[in-house]
């Protein structure tokens, strides 16, 4: 019994003592450091620096760019027609998991602000850039639930068709450009253009960029719906495009944070050499771009502590198809060098360089797809003056690079490249020069390299004959990251069955025969 009372006495106590601190408890429980209220142009800007273009060891190396030149189980990807998840997941990684959740965030923020109708325009901008690139690389993927785990408690997000994510896609770029304001919100936590210097200026920038990236998706279905195409792509273009390469929307790195393209390119670089297609339409065009992409080393493994032979006749791609046992039976085999291949590489001081910039939508790009367009008839203008703005453009993209010149590449040296035989526009062949020049001019953004080649069938590769895993032709998409099948089983197997399948053969809707 005494027990009892004095347990009772305790507690009367203990609670007399929180009565009389209660009106401090709050003060006192509370981080005056904590972050409480979240500007969503934060969120927005750092989808901007995590949205992926690709990777060296994957689309590069689908459309022949590059090559992972050993056959190791880990390293058995694209170069060899395997299903490696580690090849799959990177882009679905930053922009699924990553760059849409954040904007998806952001958006529902911005909403209760009206007055940023510019941010608000700027992130349904890039979610659709997000979410296309999404699309062109696997397909079906969640998209009306996608990001929505924290706002509406879905945790297993379905499966939205590609064709009909494309149809809402084009409503927003409609949207979005429409209600840019450039007397409204400036948005400084932008870094593709905060640094304009007016909301006006920037609005100029994002309007231009939503075209263009319209522009691209009109152009995704002209083998699918041509029809369709030409009406989207004569929207974009009447709407206004990019005009130069001040309009570009890319990224530039530092010691703070580098580019993420080549974060794994200098670990074990002996693997690593560019693709004998692309080392071989640089030669043979006297491309003046070739001596920032590609370098010989003496020793293929201390890429970071020597100078490359950039002299364009000295260069030679690994073959497509062959690893580091077989190769010795190519028949231009080049041996051997030092702890790797006599063949070339990245120039690591410039486009292998850790702080090399990363471009996303660009006026090269904009003007090469409207070189295709006007050779259509579904714009009006020159394809040739198109074809030869979009090749100028590309060059002139290499003096952002670290280690190039103010001018990398001279006038003198542009009009020779585009009097060269097998650069000059015809229009016999008006479509392969085209694709081929966006497909040397994407080298650093795998993404659009990859969806091109799909849907212009340029340039024309041989399929890569390591063995019959394709049924000799091509990877049409990534696979699925492995995590689906257990952290979203029930969509994703419904996903698979509504695409046929979840292989590197399976087509996105715009992919067709």
């Amino acid at each position: 019994m005494k027990k009892i009372k004095y347990f009772l006495a305790l507690l009367g106590s203990i609670c007399f003592s929180l009565s009389s601190c209660d009106k401090n408890f709050e003060t006192i429980n509370t981080n005056e450091y904590g972050v409480t209220n979240i500007d969503p142009a934060l969120l927005f800007s750092n989808a901007e620096r995590l949205t992926h273009v690709g990777a060296w060891e994957g689309e590069q190396t689908i459309v022949q760019q590059f090559v992972n030149a050993y056959n190791l189980g880990a390293t058995a990807g694209f170069n060899f027609n395997e299903d490696n998840n580690n090849f799959n997941i990177p882009k679905w990684n930053s922009c699924y998991e990553n760059a849409v959740k954040l904007l998806v965030e952001a958006i529902q923020m911005a909403q209760e602000t009206p007055e940023r109708v510019n941010l608000m325009s700027m992130m349904r901008i890039w979610k659709a850039y997000v979410f296309m690139t999404l699309v062109d690389t696997y397909g079906d993927v969640p998209y009306s639930e996608a990001g929505k785990a924290y706002q509406q408690i879905i945790f297993y997000p379905v499966y939205d068709d590609d064709r009909v994510i494309y149809e809402d896609l084009y409503n927003e770029l409609k949207s979005a450009v429409a209600n840019m304001n450039p007397a409204a919100d400036y948005v400084t936590e932008d870094f593709f253009y905060g640094a304009t210097g007016s909301a006006a200026a920037q609005v100029v920038k994002w309007k231009r960029l939503g075209n263009s990236l319209l522009l691209r998706l009109g152009m995704r279905y002209s083998k699918v719906d041509p029809e369709k195409a030409r009406a989207i792509v004569q929207e974009a273009v009447d709407g206004g495009v990019m005009e130069s390469n001040d309009d570009d929307a890319y990224m530039i790195f530092t010691n703070a944070y580098n580019s993420t393209l080549n974060d794994g390119a200098v670990v074990n670089a002996y693997y690593y050499y560019l693709a004998e297609p692309f080392v071989n339409q640089l030669k043979s065009t006297n491309d003046p771009r070739a001596k920032y992409i590609a370098g010989k080393y003496a020793d293929p493994n201390a890429v970071l502590s020597s100078v490359p032979d950039v002299t364009l006749t000295n260069q030679f791609g690994f073959p497509v198809g062959y690893d580091q046992n077989n190769v010795a039976q190519h028949p231009n085999f080049r041996g051997r060098a030092g702890t790797g291949f006599n063949y070339s590489q990245l120039n690591y001081a410039i486009i292998g360089n850790p702080f090399a910039p990363l471009f996303y939508i660009t006026h090269s790009q904009t003007k090469l797809l409207m070189a295709e367009a006007a050779y259509r008839n579904w714009i009006s203008g020159s394809p040739q003056a198109y074809y030869e703005e979009g090749i100028r453009a590309s060059m002139d993209q290499w003096s952002l690079y670290p280690n190039t010149p103010d001018r990398a590449i001279s006038e003198e040296e542009k009009e020779s490249y585009v009097r060269d035989p097998l650069v000059a526009f015809n229009t016999n062949n008006a479509l392969e020069l085209i694709n081929t020049q966006y497909w040397v001019s994407n080298i650093g953004n795998g993404t659009e390299s990859f969806a091109n080649f799909r849907r212009s069938g340029f340039p024309a590769l041989t399929p890569n004959r390591y063995n019959n895993n394709l049924n000799g032709g091509f990877v049409r998409r990534m696979a699925y990251p492995n995590d689906e099948m257990s952290e979203n089983p029930n969509n994703y197997q419904a996903v698979v069955a509504a695409m046929g399948g979840d292989n590197l053969s399976v087509r996105v809707f715009w992919d067709i025969e």
